[in-house]
């Protein structure tokens, strides 16, 4: 199958592209390479797949209407994933505009790329921050989402409604994933796992926020991958149960739903660190420090609908996360 995924020089997007020609496809792949973080990870991302004869790349913005549609055209994908977002929380506070520009003017170009081409079905990463202000455990899709305390929720949030609007006007089967804390190798360095393993590592101290009381539904990438390609293969169908005086937020009248992905067990984040230290072998100071800014508390996901539905079934456990993850970090960065 064809298929064109966005974002593949990152964290995720990387992972799914290798799983996807390991299987037969053909993927064509776009990133941007912007400098948010180091791009030399980026470029190591892609040299595991990029000299595959079933892979092409294109490096250049989803901002770029043009470019984007020359490569629909081009490439005649069946299926998308879209991936590729200016990612992280905290650096939304700061600047905005980036946010606005690859969020919300890029994936609109996606949208209309694949409406005009008659996509077959459209995977797209939502995340766990669209929660926001939310505190009931486990976040559910049933649940409302209406008050987001970051930018790059929002601008989340605004995708799975722009979304919703494309499978209802046009037919397109939209598929929104709400992702929940992905870790392993090859990971971004802007995340906590790398974060802290690099302080773990130098022997200098880390940063702990909301005094060490968060919990984290930590998921390990390889389940985050296969719950992807699981999605991607079942195309969103309307849902023959919804009612418009009852609606439920996770499906639609429209080929449209929204699914939280993530391991639905949620970790302390203490515990992370403890088996950091663990695998790193050494211990550091940790600095207990205040809730920052746009962060939440605690995230937990009811991932029962994607296990009903598509038979997603993460079986990696955080010791065996963990364990993976600093291998790969020691082999990468030689420590």
């Amino acid at each position: 199958m064809r298929i064109l995924v966005t974002g593949t020089a990152g964290f995720i997007g990387a992972a799914l592209a290798e799983r996807l020609l390991a299987r037969g496809d053909e993927v064509f792949g776009i990133d941007n390479h912007n400098d948010y973080y180091d791009p030399r990870l980026k470029e190591a991302r892609l040299a595991r797949f990029a000299d595959h004869p079933g892979y092409t790349h294109l490096r250049t913005d989803l901002a770029d209407s043009a470019a984007i549609n020359r490569a629909f055209a081009t490439f005649k994908p069946r299926r998308v994933v879209n991936l590729a977002a200016q990612a992280g929380v905290r650096y939304s506070l700061k600047n905005p505009q980036a946010y606005m520009q690859s969020n919300l003017m890029g994936f609109g170009n996606i949208l209309e790329a694949c409406r005009h081409d008659e996509i077959e079905h459209l995977v797209y990463a939502s995340s766990s921050s669209v929660y926001g202000a939310n505190r009931k455990l486990p976040f559910a899709v049933e649940d409302a989402v209406d008050h987001p305390v970051s930018l790059y929720a929002a601008t989340k949030k605004a995708n799975e409604l722009m979304a919703h609007s494309y499978s209802h006007l046009y037919n397109l089967p939209t598929t929104g994933l709400r992702f929940f804390t992905v870790y392993g190798p090859w990971g971004r360095p802007d995340m906590s796992p790398m974060l802290f393993a690099d302080r773990i590592s130098r022997g200098e101290p880390i940063d702990v926020f909301n005094y060490g009381h968060h919990s984290r539904d930590f998921t390990y990438v390889d389940d985050i991958v296969e719950g992807v390609i699981r999605t991607l293969d079942h195309p969103a169908q309307p849902d023959p149960a919804y009612r418009a005086d009852a609606p439920n937020p996770g499906t639609s009248s429209a080929p449209y739903r929204v699914y939280n992905i993530g391991n639905d067990q949620p970790v302390q984040l203490m515990r992370f660190i403890e088996l950091l230290e663990e695998h790193l072998g050494r211990t550091v100071e940790k600095r207990l420090l205040p809730m920052q800014p746009g962060d939440v508390a605690d995230t937990w996901a009811d991932a029962s609908a994607l296990r009903r539905e598509v038979g997603y079934a993460p079986d990696t456990s955080i010791e065996q996360g963990v364990a993976r993850f600093v291998d790969w970090y020691r082999s990468y960065f030689r420590t």
